[in-house]
């Protein structure tokens, strides 16, 4: 698979399977937006310490989701689970119109929460495995940014959807929630045609399915490019029949075997984590309080802050793969923490207007896009596949279980005074700082190399000299 040339059956992979990210965006964002109205009469009628709520029921099912749904992933393959949790976040999301209270709302929003954490660990798992190396930093890069996409998205559907003047306050949050789905079932459609990574079959034992797979993706990649061979393959490796990955040979890899990139999979993944659950789920109350933007206005907002964080990705991505990943992480994490800690300071001190502070964040986080879209990269590539997506739900359920009281503690930061909201800033600045420090201590060399090459799979390690073995 490292060997294809791209070609456009790598680009509708990229299409199918990362439109988890814009789906992700676009809730959120969605959400986010929908805050302010949220606490009308006309509404649910909702507090903002009570809209930071449904904010973590959403994160909550989120981290339950990724780890039922990466254990199937591992267990049965990447395609089936990666169908069905997105099966399960469209049920939700158009159950969630239908709220008619805080907790029947976090309710729904917990059930959509537990589709997208399945589909994180499912879409990372086949991506890593489908892309070349050479391309796998700036694509992975690129694709997890597109998470922005979709909060733009959302920005939009939210600027018509929740205006009063257009729609009624009462039935414009609903109509929300119905978009996020009608872009669900197309995806759906498109995502029948993705087949099943071919390194998971190769290590269950399918070896036949595999060839077939790779002999079908070559087919059609000569075809379509116009050419009549492609490169020969380089080396090979033999992998030996075994048991399935259980949660004990997960604790065994991380803790025993990776115990080094553990640590920095987990300090990488708290801090951006919390600095993005605090910032992006109560950036419209700040807006509302102490720039009295209105609820209706937020939309505008948040679209060039979406575009900020989806630039940082695309723009730097390639960097990753060529200077790096080791200093590229550090680079952007540095920057993001420095960058977050001024902006907090000017706003304490009343030098922003609402256009000037949407500028300077969206500054900051544009390379804190790049850094956190980079700590998901390295979590899904540094450990053996066998492991992949429980890997990957293992640092979710860590970064996620860090974040979950972020919008609750930031939302009563809000409701108290600038100065406790310059606090919260600093404290997401100084996390930042510490996950640069730690990825120039532990960060992996991994640009341009194959996941078998970083992270040796379990099953071409024997269990005994008499242990069967397919090749």
């Amino acid at each position: 698979m490292d060997r294809l040339p791209w070609s456009r059956w790598h680009w509708l992979v990229v299409t199918a399977l990362g439109v988890t990210w814009i789906l992700d965006g676009l809730e959120v964002s969605i959400v986010a937006a929908l805050g302010p109205v949220l606490t009308l009469s006309t509404t649910l009628n909702l507090t903002a310490s009570e809209v930071g709520l449904t904010a973590s029921a959403y994160l909550t099912g989120s981290v339950l989701g990724a780890i039922v749904f990466s254990y199937l992933t591992d267990r049965q393959g990447r395609k089936k689970w990666f169908m069905i949790t997105l099966l399960l976040y469209l049920a939700a999301t158009v159950l969630t119109a239908f709220s008619w209270n805080l907790w029947s709302f976090m309710f729904f929003r917990f059930l959509t929460g537990a589709g997208i954490g399945g589909e994180y660990a499912a879409i990372n798992s086949a991506i890593d495995e489908l892309i070349p190396a050479r391309r796998r930093g700036h694509t992975d890069l690129a694709i997890n940014g597109s998470w922005w996409l979709g909060s733009a998205a959302g920005a939009v559907l939210a600027i018509v959807l929740l205006n009063p003047l257009l729609v009624p306050e009462y039935l414009g949050w609903r109509l929300c929630f119905g978009f996020g789905a009608v872009l669900g079932v197309s995806i759906l459609l498109v995502r029948r045609v993705i087949p099943e990574s071919p390194r998971w079959l190769m290590t269950h034992g399918n070896m036949k399915e595999a060839e077939e797979i790779v002999d079908g993706i070559e087919v059609r990649i000569m075809r379509d490019e116009q050419v009549t061979s492609l490169p020969a393959t380089e080396g090979s490796i033999t992998v030996h029949a075994r048991p399935h990955a259980t949660l004990a040979t997960v604790a065994r890899e991380l803790f025993s075997t990776y115990p080094r990139r553990t640590i920095l999979g987990i300090v990488l993944m708290v801090t951006q984590s919390f600095m993005y659950n605090a910032i992006s789920f109560t950036y419209p109350f700040v807006l509302t309080k102490f720039y009295a933007v209105p609820s209706h206005d937020i939309g505008y907002y948040i679209l060039p802050f979406a575009f900020g964080n989806f630039l940082g990705p695309l723009l730097l991505g390639r960097f990753f793969d060529t200077i790096g990943r080791k200093q590229m992480i550090s680079f952007t994490y540095a920057v993001a923490g420095g960058l977050l800690a001024a902006t907090g300071y000017f706003f304490w001190q009343g030098a922003f207007t609402s256009v000037t502070q949407m500028v300077a964040w969206s500054s900051v986080f544009f390379f804190a896009s790049a850094g956190a879209s980079a700590a998901y990269l390295t979590v899904s590539e540094i450990f053996p596949m066998e492991i992949r997506a429980m890997a990957i739900a293992f640092f979710f359920v860590v970064a996620q279980g860090a974040g979950i009281l972020a919008p609750w503690l930031y939302g009563k930061l809000i409701e108290t005074s600038a100065e406790s909201v310059f606090y919260g800033y600093l404290l997401g600045a100084g996390m930042m700082l510490i996950g640069a420090v730690v990825e120039l201590w532990l960060g992996v060399k991994a640009e341009g190399r194959s996941l078998e090459h970083i992270a040796t799979p379990l099953s071409a390690q024997p269990l005994s000299e008499d242990a069967p073995r397919v090749s």
